[in-house]
C-alpha cells in the first residue's frame, strides 16, 4: 500500500492504517529520535507522541507532499522540545551505544570480525552529536542530502562537509584496527 492510500485510509479513521505507518517507519524515527536525545525511553515516548499527534491532525493529512518527511520533522521537533525542556538529566550511560550497522551475511560480509564492526560503530558514536544525526539521517535513513538539509535547517554544503567528515573519521577507525591482510 502506498503513502497516498494511508493518509487517505487515516483521514477515514482508519486505525489500522496508523498502525501500518508505524511498522513502516516507527523504527526510523526511534533511531533519530535517540541520535537526537540519547535516551531510550525518552525516544520511545517522542516516537509514540508523534504518532498521537499524527492521528489527532489525520484529516489534515492530505496537504502533505511527503508523509515520511512530515514525520521525521515532527519527530526532530519533538526531541530539540524535550532537549530544550529536560536538557540531559534523563540520560544515562546505557544510552550511548547506538548499533547504527547491521550487518547481513553475504560473503563479503562474513570477511568483516565482530571486532572491526565495533570498531565502526565506536567511530560513529564517537562523533560530535550533529555530525553523528547527519551521518544516521544520510547513510542509514537514505535522505538525501538536500532533505537532511531541510530537515536541520542546516545548508547542503554542511551536510556534505559533516558527512565527509563522519566517513574520514570511520575510515580512519577502520584502517587502525583492520588486520594487515585487510589493508593491502
Amino acid at each position: 500500500m502506498n503513502t497516498y492510500e494511508i493518509q487517505n485510509r487515516l483521514a477515514a479513521d482508519d486505525q489500522y492504517a496508523l498502525k501500518e505507518l508505524y511498522d513502516r517507519w516507527g523504527d526510523n524515527l526511534f533511531q533519530l529520535a535517540i541520535a537526537i536525545i540519547r535516551s531510550k525511553e525518552m525516544a520511545e515516548e517522542i516516537v509514540e507522541d508523534v504518532f498521537i499527534k499524527l492521528w489527532e491532525k489525520r484529516r489534515e493529512l492530505s496537504a502533505v507532499a511527503n508523509l515520511k518527511f512530515y514525520l521525521m520533522v515532527m519527530t526532530k521537533n519533538r526531541s530539540y522540545d524535550y532537549l530544550r525542556r529536560y536538557g540531559n538529566k534523563d540520560i544515562s550511560l546505557d544510552d550511548w551505544a547506538i548499533p547504527y550497522y547491521r550487518v547481513e551475511s553475504t560473503p563479503e560480509d562474513l570477511l568483516i570480525t565482530d571486532e572491526i564492526i565495533n570498531q565502526v560503530n565506536k567511530a560513529i558514536n564517537d562523533l560530535p552529536a550533529q555530525c553523528r544525526l547527519i551521518f544516521k539521517l544520510v547513510k542509514e535513513d537514505g535522505l538525501k542530502y538536500r532533505e537532511a538539509a531541510e530537515l536541520l535547517q542546516l545548508s547542503q554544503k554542511t551536510i556534505e562537509n559533516q558527512i565527509g567528515i563522519a566517513l574520514k573519521k570511520i575510515h580512519a577507525a577502520i584502517n587502525i584496527h583492520l588486520p594487515r591482510a585487510f589493508k593491502d
